[in-house]
């Protein structure tokens, strides 16, 4: 008994002296001296699903058109780029990048002022447009033929602020309802929820490839968005040059209209 009783705590004294030994992952610099929240990756916050820009394929892996372009940029610095799927809030707001959750936020993010003031933006890397989605045969052609009508948005979108704006300015008497996700905005219009849906012309495209005859892309808005890269306000500067790098070398090389021609389609000549 007493031999047992000897061992166990000899056992107590080996596992507590590992784990006080164990270290937290504190980050890491690359060869190129940019700092990285984790030793040997770039981790990207993202808000899944939002295909084409990030989504995951038959086998659980993302991908997606930022994918490959952060891709670009963690090549430069010789690590991998590990994916963070978490809420568009705490993406928009700085919230991920300032509590060290990711080192680049990249979500099919529009730049604007208010998003400036707390996050870090690269160069942009698309230009985004938005459009008006309804089943087929429908007859909305514009948000006015939407009176009285229930209308969808993804909320703390672009999408939803341009809805907004619209329905107070013009007095379109528009039901809009907001959803937390891509996904259940698709799912709202899909089961009749919503008699229509606002966001990124894109995606809408996208939907519509993989659901023929299911859903139109009844207009589109033309609202001079960008869509840009985001890291840490006020952070490591290497690492936001790596970014822009990255894109203006992409797209100097046909690297950029081959990522674009893969997941968008033929670019637009103008």
């Amino acid at each position: 008994m007493k031999r047992i009783s000897a061992v166990a705590a000899v056992l107590f004294v080996t596992v507590a002296t590992t784990a006080a030994c164990a270290k937290k992952d504190t980050g890491g610099t690359t060869d190129a001296g940019v700092k990285l929240v984790q030793t040997g990756k770039l981790l990207t916050c993202t808000h899944l699903p939002y295909p084409p820009f990030q989504s995951k394929d038959q086998s659980g892996k993302v991908v997606g058109f930022d994918v490959d372009i952060v891709d670009l940029a963690a090549k430069k610095l010789g690590v991998p780029q590990e994916i963070v799927d978490t809420p568009f809030e705490g993406i928009k707001s700085g919230q991920d990048l300032n509590t060290g959750k990711c080192d680049v936020a990249a979500a099919g993010m529009t730049i604007t002022d208010d998003r400036k003031k707390v996050l870090d933006f690269s160069v942009p890397y698309f230009d985004a447009t938005q459009a008006l989605a309804v089943p087929t045969g429908k007859p909305y052609k514009a948000l006015a033929d939407l009176s009285g009508k229930r209308l969808g948005v993804q909320g703390d979108t672009t999408g939803a602020a341009y809805v907004d704006a619209q329905n107070k300015e013009k007095n379109l008497n528009i039901e809009v309802v907001s959803y937390r996700d891509l996904g259940s905005e698709q799912q709202a219009l899909a089961t009749g929820q919503i008699e229509a849906a606002v966001g990124d012309l894109p995606v809408w495209n996208e939907y519509v490839r993989n659901n023929p005859g299911k859903v139109t892309v009844a207009a589109g808005f033309d609202t001079g968005e960008q869509y840009g890269m985001a890291v840490k306000k006020g952070g490591d500067p290497k690492l936001l040059q790596t970014l822009n790098d990255a894109i203006t070398t992409a797209k100097s090389d046909g690297t950029y209209d081959k990522i674009y021609q893969k997941w968008i389609g033929a670019k637009p000549t103008a």
